[in-house]
């Protein structure tokens, strides 16, 4: 979130593309509901949900906490699509029906004959477990309630469900529950957990304060309330924590539809109905990324931030944000909705008031100290003082100074403000105490740029950034800092590294995402001479290190009608594994969850008896082998 770029027109944009994607009109019951149709069913998940990644682009369907629910075909038409894979949907059906909208049921146990059996051969053809088959449109029809599988926990699955979609042809996600599925039922109103409120410009105020403030409503009878007066200033943004839940189930689902009205005016509204696939991953404008994040909580921002395109808006004026006034009165309400039209309110007053210094003491303050952090276009510097009086901070850029006046006080905590547009100090000091500075360049969306230093250069595409990003870039021992960790990308960027440390063998040395904590996650690249270049869709550390340990293969079980192995692999993960019995070769099916594969014979008559030779590699090249024999 940045303060002053690409002003106009996106609004245009966004209000025009909702029309785009109505909802399709069908008869009513022209769709069964997939499991137990007739029957009560219970949600886990809803559509417009906010995941890490995306927007949650259907149902999910709980299935009594088990798997092998039957799992019927929700209309007429025919399999188009069929794939099985490690993570994601796992084992996943596509039906394309006359209408031309398309039906998914995805994390499945398994498919019905004779899809089960055609798409066995075909992993035996293509020695695969990871699949994806597109039948003709006359191979694999389908009737409205026919049986098409077992209902499961097959790949990015945390628990026995039903994943269920309807789609266009376009890819253009639909909510299931507006085509009126009888077996859902809902009364229940949104609830409000907390309101954010944010500074988007260096005049923005809360309550005197440059910072993100959060209040937590009280409810009044059917209406939630914030008890006191929130005082404001300058350029505002809103941000709304609101979650659902449907009758008879626990589970805290997404609230599709969020409107904005000031004094009974509406400024803002979004509605998470339908969603281009190929825009979901613009999720991380929709909330505050950085709460999310930091500690789960999800924020839905109630203004149009700048690089979001998303078809989700109504924002006639200035994007949904506020700008407050000294001395006026804001009565302001925001109303959350279900998809049932359930609904919660929050109402509050919001006062202008005009910045002014302010100054409250902390007597366990010893020792000065000084630190910064970035909030859109500001450098915010806080400096602990232990003096009554208030003390400047010194910027420095080169060999010229700048003295920062504190804009307020609170608890000996100092607060200066200055705007990264007027350039960038590589320094700051504040009584005897210097911390450096890592800016180097501001990178502007919709351009392609580079950045190189003595140690990196970053190549970003024209739709790699959602906003303005003043790159910070950082190399301690043999750490790569790019950025932050809590600013989304939109797209990849290109980046290449020149390690210090000769690596031994560059054959088994590869960039790492460090993550927070201990954390690992295999990136990639590749080799150059002594440089190595690689794409990466997150900002924050990076490392090269060298993976020389094979992966780890254990004997679970052994039979004449299955044998099953747990592998795992400690750096760079797996990347592949085949086995042999008697020199022919053997289906294994992976569970990543468990870390185990299994086998699956092509001919059930035919006993598993022979010597099995299984070969897993990892991802940096190292291979392990385990044989044994089965009599």
């Amino acid at each position: 979130m940045k303060l002053s770029k690409r002003l106009p027109l996106l609004i245009t944009f966004a209000l025009s593309s909702i029309s785009l994607l109505a909802q399709p009109t069908v008869q009513p019951g022209y769709f069964m509901f997939p499991i137990k149709p007739g029957q009560r069913n219970f949600l886990s998940g809803t559509m417009g949900e906010i995941r890490s990644n995306h927007f949650h682009g259907g149902l999910d369907i709980k299935t009594d906490q088990r798997e092998g629910l039957n799992v019927h075909a929700a209309a007429d038409g025919y399999i188009s699509r069929v794939k099985m894979s490690t993570y994601g949907y796992g084992n996943i059906i596509y039906i394309t029906h006359p209408n031309g909208l398309v039906t998914t049921y995805a994390h499945l146990l398994s498919f019905y004959e004779p899809l089960a059996e055609h798409v066995l051969q075909e992993q035996y053809n293509k020695r695969t477990f990871e699949i994806e088959l597109f039948p003709k449109p006359d191979q694999f029809t389908v009737k409205k309630g026919d049986v098409i599988a077992l209902s499961g926990n097959t790949g990015g699955s945390g628990g026995p469900h039903l994943h269920f979609e309807v789609r266009d042809k376009e890819d253009r996600l639909y909510n299931p529950l507006k085509f009126g599925f009888s077996e859902v039922i809902d009364t229940t109103p949104p609830e409000i957990y907390a309101l954010g409120i944010l500074p988007l410009n260096i005049y923005g105020r809360i309550n005197q304060e440059f910072s993100r403030a959060e209040f937590i409503p009280k409810k009044a009878g059917g209406t939630y309330i914030l008890p006191d007066t929130v005082y404001g200033h300058g350029l505002l943004g809103l941000e709304l924590q609101t979650i659902d839940r449907l009758d008879g189930a626990d589970n805290k689902n997404g609230t599709q539809d969020i409107t904005v009205f000031v004094n009974n005016r509406q400024i803002y509204n979004h509605h998470i109905d339908k969603v281009p696939f190929e825009l979901s991953r613009q999720v991380s404008q929709h909330i505050n990324y950085t709460m999310y994040k930091r500690n789960g909580r999800t924020f839905q921002k109630n203004f149009v931030d700048y690089g979001n395109d998303l078809p989700l808006y109504s924002a006639p004026e200035n994007r949904g944000r506020l700008n407050v006034h000294p001395d006026s009165t804001y009565q302001i309400r925001i109303v959350a909705k279900d998809s049932y039209d359930n609904t919660s309110t929050l109402n509050f007053v919001l006062k202008g008031q005009k910045p002014g210094f302010s100054q409250t003491l902390a007597k366990q303050v010893k020792e000065p100290n000084i630190g910064y952090e970035v909030i859109g276009n500001i450098l915010k510097i806080s400096a602990t003082d232990t003096s009554a009086t208030p003390r400047n901070v010194e910027l420095y850029k080169g060999n010229r100074k700048m003295l920062l006046v504190p804009s307020y006080t609170k608890n000996s905590v100092s607060v200066n403000l200055y705007d990264l547009r007027a350039g960038f100090p590589d320094s700051m000091s504040f009584c005897g105490i210097s911390r450096p500075l890592y800016f180097q360049k501001a990178i502007l969306p919709g351009k392609e740029m580079e950045f190189s230093n003595k140690y990196l250069k970053l190549e970003f595409g024209k739709a790699s950034l959602y906003d303005t990003l003043y790159l910070q870039t950082n190399l301690e021992g043999d750490v790569y800092t790019i950025g932050d960790y809590f600013t989304p990308l939109h797209q990849s960027i290109k980046v290449t590294i020149t390690p210090s440390t000769p690596i031994v063998d560059k054959s088994k040395a590869f960039v790492y995402f460090m993550g927070l904590g201990r954390g690992r996650g295999f990136v990639g690249g590749t080799w150059n001479g002594n440089s190595i270049t690689f794409t990466t869709k997150n900002m924050g550390k990076f490392r090269v290190l060298e993976d020389k340990k094979p992966p780890v293969i254990k004997l679970l079980s052994k039979s004449r009608t299955q044998i099953r192995f747990r592998i795992s692999d400690d750096l760079s993960g797996l990347s592949s594994f085949n086995a042999f019995i008697n020199g022919e070769w053997l289906l294994m099916k992976y569970e990543h969850k468990t870390a185990t594969i299994y086998s699956e014979k092509l001919d059930k008559s035919k006993p598993l008896v022979g010597e099995v030779t299984l070969t897993v590699r990892d991802t940096a090249g190292n291979e392990a082998i385990y044989k044994t024999t089965i009599q």
